[in-house]
C-alpha cells in the first residue's frame, strides 16, 4: 500500500508525523510532493524512507490512496496537473474544507474523501472529520475510518457542516490556546504575579482540565457546579464570561463562516473557469 501526500507544509506533516507514530504507516510506504522542496526534504531527514516525488503527477502514478493537503487556491493547478493519472479505483483524500465534494468528483474518477484533521493528532488525539463521498464503497469507508482511529476519534459529519466542525475541533486549539494566554498575561498585568508562573499556572490547569473530562466522569457543565459553589468567587466570574463571552463566539462563528463562504465561491469559480477541458 503506498500513501501519498501533496503538500507538506503544516498539516500535511503533521498528518505523516501521526500516521508514522500510530504505525498506520510505514515512511516506506510513503511519497511526498511539495511545491517548496526544502519542507518535503526536512521530512526524509526525519523519517528515512520517504520517497520525495518528482512531481505530483509521478506521486499519483503509484499511490493507492493520497492526500491532497493543499491551500483552497492551489486546487486547480494542481488537479488540472494530476487528471489525467488519477484511477477510478483510488481513494483521494482532501483536507480543505471550502473543496466540495461534488467538484472533486466531477474533476477525478477516484473515490473521494474529505477528512479535515486536526493539531492534536500530533499527540494522538482529537476529532478528525470524516466527510464520504458517493463513490467510496463500505470496505473504503472501514479502512479510511480504521486509518484515521489511529491519530484520532472519527466523527462522520455532513458536509454542510464542516465549517462549525471545523470550528470546533480543528481551530479551537489555537482560539483556545489565545484565550489562554490573554488569561495569564491579565493575570500578570493586574498582579505581582511572575509570567513564568502564570504561564506555568494555566498550562498545567489545562492539561488537568483535559485528564477531568477525560478520566474524572465530569462534563462541562458538571465541572463548573462542582467548581462554582453558591455565592463564591467562581460563580462571579462565571457570569461575568456568560455576559462578556458568550456574544464573542457568536461573532467568531460569523467571521468564520462569512470567510468560508466567501472561500468556497473563490475554489468554484476558480474550478469552473474554462482553461482546461474536466473529463
Amino acid at each position: 500500500m503506498a500513501f501519498g501526500f501533496i503538500g507538506t507544509g503544516s498539516m500535511g506533516r503533521n498528518l505523516i508525523e501521526a500516521f508514522i507514530r500510530s504505525k498506520k504507516m510505514r515512511p516506506s510506504q510513503i511519497l511526498i510532493h511539495n511545491r517548496t522542496r526544502d519542507k518535503a526534504e526536512q521530512l526524509t531527514r526525519h523519517f528515512p524512507g520517504i520517497r520525495i516525488m518528482k512531481n505530483n503527477r509521478s506521486l499519483v502514478a503509484e499511490s493507492n490512496l493520497f492526500f491532497l493537503c493543499i491551500k483552497p487556491g492551489e486546487f486547480r493547478s494542481v488537479l488540472d496537473e494530476i487528471q489525467d493519472e488519477v484511477r477510478r479505483e483510488q481513494i483521494v483524500v482532501s483536507i480543505t474544507s471550502p473543496v466540495m465534494i461534488r467538484d472533486l468528483e466531477e474533476w477525478l474518477p477516484a473515490k473521494i474523501a474529505k477528512v479535515i484533521p486536526s493539531i492534536s493528532h500530533a499527540v494522538l488525539s482529537g476529532n478528525s472529520l470524516f466527510i464520504p463521498g458517493n463513490r467510496l464503497t463500505i470496505t473504503d469507508r472501514e479502512e479510511l475510518w480504521d486509518l484515521f482511529s489511529g491519530i484520532s476519534q472519527p466523527v462522520q459529519i455532513r458536509e454542510e457542516h464542516a465549517r462549525i466542525a471545523s470550528d470546533l475541533a480543528s481551530c479551537s486549539p489555537a482560539f483556545f490556546a489565545k484565550l489562554l494566554e490573554q488569561w495569564a498575561n491579565a493575570a500578570v498585568n493586574e498582579t505581582d504575579i511572575p509570567k513564568e508562573t502564570a504561564f506555568i499556572l494555566v498550562n498545567q490547569m489545562v492539561q488537568g482540565l483535559s485528564r477531568l473530562l477525560e478520566e474524572g466522569d465530569f462534563t462541562l457543565q458538571s465541572l463548573q457546579e462542582r467548581v462554582a459553589v453558591p455565592g463564591g468567587v467562581t460563580r462571579e466570574g462565571l457570569h461575568l464570561l456568560e455576559q462578556r463571552v458568550d456574544p464573542v463566539f457568536q461573532e467568531l462563528i460569523r467571521l468564520t463562516h462569512t470567510k468560508y463562504e466567501k472561500d468556497i465561491q473563490k475554489v468554484q469559480q476558480s474550478l469552473n473557469t474554462p482553461l482546461h477541458e474536466k473529463r
